[in-house]
């Protein structure tokens, strides 16, 4: 990309000004020792052209909306239209839920995000033992359709699209949203969303499993096969690094475990005799916003470029669209903190701008309550204006992938796409990312960089402003969000009324049928619909699903 006898010139300028500044460090001493960022990637005084002299532009760079889409997937990215700005929410019953979605849709929010509470994640209805005290504590409880009827009444849902952060039950919650829409008199074809689906970070990460790998697997690729036909404009599965990276893991593991975990699912799809380009087009990802801004923002790119390369050379895909990597960013709830919550209002802003600065395709910012309790209504305005004052006021969104060119932030995505390239070919000497969380080992690497993480942390060599360094003494919080103890009793009489009143014969029938399909080897969302539209509960097709594929008991280490 540069002329060689020039870098040449620069490396030999370069490498006499390092000498001169490390005779000046006895009088002018550096902060610390070491400068890396959270991945460990060395971090150099100063980056020049030789760092990045062997980059091929077209190669690695390119324009943006060109392949390897390193510089954005869209050609103009935001000059059209800004990201979707989709805030993360969901409490309490449908009814407080709703509330709160159309109260964000009159201050500008331009998605619905649906944030559902444990019991609903793992599988349970409301009046389950296990979800005594969980009922809609960390999302809103959905137990049937007619619960998600009243989450999404007066939401067109036609003009709306709706992200669904639910996994091992993501089919389940997808047909209820289908049967919905069709009260509304909405065809599935209209319908434009997400549902995470994404089964294999919930073993190594986030616990809200409930079957086996193989059949999740089963049940992910049914979903695949049955939208690419009904539901086109549907993002089947949204692939997180989000919470392996709120596990601990660091931006470099983030980017290899998440693309080797598509990589499983591609092949999974691939082996049900689907073709990589009818459902490559509509995989999504869903990656973490953390501190390490510049990081952050290479981050994004790398991963962009990386899984390009893995569609087009590893897969043979051949329509653009399955080359492309879009994600939607989350801003790091670990990195909030309960002490001088005003200061999460800042770490938030630049989160939210590194995720644009990387080309990011829809964005949740965080509340600053959030490590307290449940953001306010008041919190979560300011976390939806930031994105707003970023968009509008900042200019970072006037041209594409502003931080292009950069030498340190193309040495940091080239270095980042390397060593996530190195994990992602050792997850695969292994049998691939299902044999990987099998054995424990993503887990085991998740577990020993969130240890290396806190002890830093402990010890003093990383700063979290206000925990460990700049104290102060704060009176306690005022004006938090607190669910209503009494949920779980109107769930639960809904739950009674609802049993009582539907026709008992229609639940029989579609119940057996799904465990006949279950049992064999057809598409089971056909099955699913069915259930939902008889009005079974949530937990009654999970548990016509436990009785035919058990369910995962994850592998102790002693």
């Amino acid at each position: 990309m540069f002329d060689p006898k020039k870098v040449e010139d620069i490396k030999n300028k370069a490498k006499k000004w390092n000498d001169r500044v490390e005779k000046s460090l006895d009088k002018n001493p550096e902060r610390k020792k070491d400068f890396q960022t959270t991945s460990g990637i060395p971090v150099k005084r100063v980056f020049s052209p030789e760092d990045v002299a062997e980059q091929d532009y077209q190669q690695a760079l390119n324009l943006p909306g060109e392949y390897p889409y390193t510089r954005g997937v869209q050609p103009t990215m935001y000059r059209g239209r800004f990201w979707t700005m989709r805030q993360y929410a969901g409490f309490g019953t449908a009814e407080d839920t709703n509330q709160r979605y159309r109260y964000l849709l009159e201050h500008g929010q331009t998605g619905l995000s649906v944030a559902f509470d444990l019991p609903t994640q793992i599988g349970y209805d409301s009046d389950h033992p296990l979800a005594q005290g969980e009922v809609g504590k960390v999302g809103v409880a959905i137990d049937s359709v007619q619960d998600m009827e009243v989450l999404f009444h007066q939401i067109p849902l036609d003009r709306v699209s709706t992200s669904m952060t639910i996994n091992s039950p993501a089919a389940i919650l997808l047909a209820m949203y289908i049967v919905v829409a069709g009260k509304q008199g909405i065809t599935p074809e209209k319908l434009n969303g997400t549902i995470q689906n994404d089964i294999l970070k919930e073993y190594s990460s986030r616990g809200t499993y409930i079957f086996p790998p193989q059949p999740s697997m089963r049940i992910i690729t049914n979903t695949f096969e049955y939208c690419a036909k009904e539901v086109p404009n549907w993002n089947t599965i949204s692939i997180s690094g989000y919470h392996m990276r709120e596990a601990g893991c660091t931006a470099v593991q983030e980017v290899a475990f998440t693309l080797a975990n598509g990589i499983a699912y591609v092949e999974a799809a691939i082996r049900a005799g689907l073709d990589v380009d009818v459902f490559g087009p509509r995989i999504s990802f869903f990656f973490n916003a953390h501190l390490d801004f510049l990081e952050e923002v290479a981050k994004y790119r790398a991963a962009r470029r990386l899984w390009a390369k893995i569609m087009k050379d590893r897969f043979q895909a051949k329509t653009p669209r399955s080359w492309m990597l879009r994600f939607h960013t989350q801003t790091a709830g670990c990195t909030l903190t309960a002490q001088q919550p005003h200061n999460n209002i800042i770490r938030v802003a630049w989160q939210a701008l590194a995720a644009v600065l990387g080309g990011t395709q829809s964005l949740h910012t965080n509340s600053m309550d959030e490590a307290l309790a449940l953001p306010s209504e008041q919190s979560v305005q300011i976390a939806l204006r930031t994105q707003q004052l970023i968009a509008y006021e900042s200019g970072a969104a006037d041209t594409a992938d502003p931080l292009g060119g950069s030498f340190y932030v193309e040495k940091l995505t080239d270095e980042i796409e390397k060593r996530a390239s190195e994990y992602i070919a050792k997850i695969d000497q292994m049998g691939g990312s299902v044999a990987a969380v099998e054995k424990g080992y993503i887990q085991q690497e998740i577990q020993e960089s969130a240890y290396r993480y806190q002890k830093e942390i402990e010890g003093g060599d990383r700063v979290i402003v206000g925990v460990n360094k700049f104290q102060s003494k704060e009176p306690p919080p005022k004006g938090l969000l607190k669910v209503d103890p009494q949920v779980r009793e109107v769930q639960v009489q809904r739950l009674a009324e609802l049993r009582t009143s539907r026709d008992p014969q229609p639940v029989k029938a579609s119940l057996n049928e799904l465990k006949n399909v279950a049992r064999g080897d057809g598409n089971l969302i056909f099955s699913i619909l069915n259930c939902v539209r008889a009005y079974c509960t949530l937990g009654e097709i999970c548990n016509v699903l436990r009785e035919v594929f058990g369910e995962y008991e994850p592998m102790v280490k002693v």
